[in-house]
């Protein structure tokens, strides 16, 4: 039971002034603009504008600054801003494989078509802090190549040209996919549910099921057939015009791995996949995803079901949205006054029947030890 409170708004309005002051810090410091955050914590805004479910840089970066780093508070105020706009329509399904891409790899085959590129990444740094950033912080301009405009064809489309992959069957009406942001989760869930659901979750939490399903939770062993980041055109139909036009282009981070499946009664064994795909350059979120999005699969695909958590549809999907995370495990700071005391009197009172019942106890042995 909660309690109203009197007499806290002084209270408040000091709290945020305070707030806003942190925020600011130091008045000698010069102010963070918005563009610095874009370009220069652009791995932060790609998350805030994944988990807010909006594809916005600038808006991103200025809930970054509002929350004072805090990026689940920025993905709140994001997702509250999110519900405020008007919806015009729904978009065509993004052709990544006509994506421009800066980084590109595929971890089952050294060769492919259209080339690795290794792009930018930390896989190969050495992990040491560079004091050189904290002096000058100058980059020297990288060589610039040629653009290429080689086809980059997806790399598990070499294997299901064999009849090794499981084929992915596409809607025929987009209408049929519901859409998370305005609708109830319900359960069972469909695998476009499911993905939406791991799209704009947590990534620590997502991550942390991906990294189980690696130690055995879930008998799922998975390799990345390929991982590419890059550009995207986002096209709209618009009825009048009886085609669709491009409104505009994102980046998006696409992570396909490749897992054995033994088969069953009417499948033969083959490859499967787990798929993961996120707003901005976000390769640690779309592998874990990819490997949740498998480990759900096991259903469909008629495999045993070992009670790991990553196979678990509703402890998955129930949890990993650290927005209504953040507002169970917060909410109990606020007032719980009347819950509290009504435990506190229990608390009494059972102690005090239990002194009574000890009194009458060692009344009893004293009264057999006189005897």
């Amino acid at each position: 039971m909660y309690v109203a409170v009197k007499g806290g708004e002084k209270a408040i309005d000091n709290a945020h002034r305070w707030l806003a002051e942190l925020r600011r810090g130091d008045q000698a410091v010069a102010e963070l603009e918005l563009d610095q955050i874009v370009e220069q914590l652009s791995l932060s805004v790609a998350r805030v504008m994944a988990e807010g479910s909006l594809f916005d840089p600038r808006l991103a970066a200025l809930a970054i600054k509002q929350a004072r780093g805090d990026l689940i508070e920025a993905i709140f105020l994001v997702r509250a801003f999110r519900t405020t706009l008007p919806r015009f329509g729904g978009t065509s399904p993004v052709n990544t494989g006509a994506m421009i891409c800066s980084r590109r790899i595929s971890a089952t085959f050294k060769d492919i078509p259209g080339g690795q590129i290794l792009g930018p990444t930390f896989d190969y740094t050495h992990r040491l802090l560079d004091f050189d950033l904290a002096e000058t912080g100058q980059v020297p301009a990288a060589e610039q190549g040629a653009d290429d405009a080689t086809a980059k064809p997806h790399v598990l489309g070499l294997i299901g040209r064999e009849g090794l992959m499981q084929a992915e069957h596409a809607t025929s009406n987009d209408d049929a996919i519901p859409d998370l942001t305005r609708e109830p989760l319900t359960y069972p869930a469909d695998r476009a549910v499911r993905l939406q659901a791991l799209a704009r979750g947590d990534e620590g939490f997502i991550l942390g099921l991906g990294y189980s399903t690696q130690r055995g939770y879930a008998r799922n062993h998975a390799f990345v057939g390929e991982l590419r980041i890059g550009l995207v055109e986002v096209e709209m139909d618009i009825p009048e015009l009886g085609f669709a036009i491009t409104i505009g282009e994102i980046e998006i981070t696409e992570c396909e791995t490749v897992n054995q499946f033994q088969g069953s009664k009417t499948e033969p064994a083959q490859f499967t996949r787990g798929y993961g795909l996120v707003f901005g350059q976000q390769e640690r979120k779309s592998i874990a995803m990819a490997l949740v999005d498998r480990a759900l699969r096991w259903r469909e695909l008629g495999e045993d079901y070992v009670g790991a958590p990553a196979q678990n549809e509703e402890f998955v999907l129930s949890h990993c949205d650290n927005i209504q995370a953040t507002g169970f495990v917060e909410h109990i700071k606020l007032p719980h006054y009347v819950d509290f005391q009504s435990e506190l009197e229990l608390i009494r009172r059972i102690r005090a029947q239990a002194g009574i019942q000890a009194d009458l106890e060692n009344g009893h042995d004293m009264k057999g030890a006189a005897e």
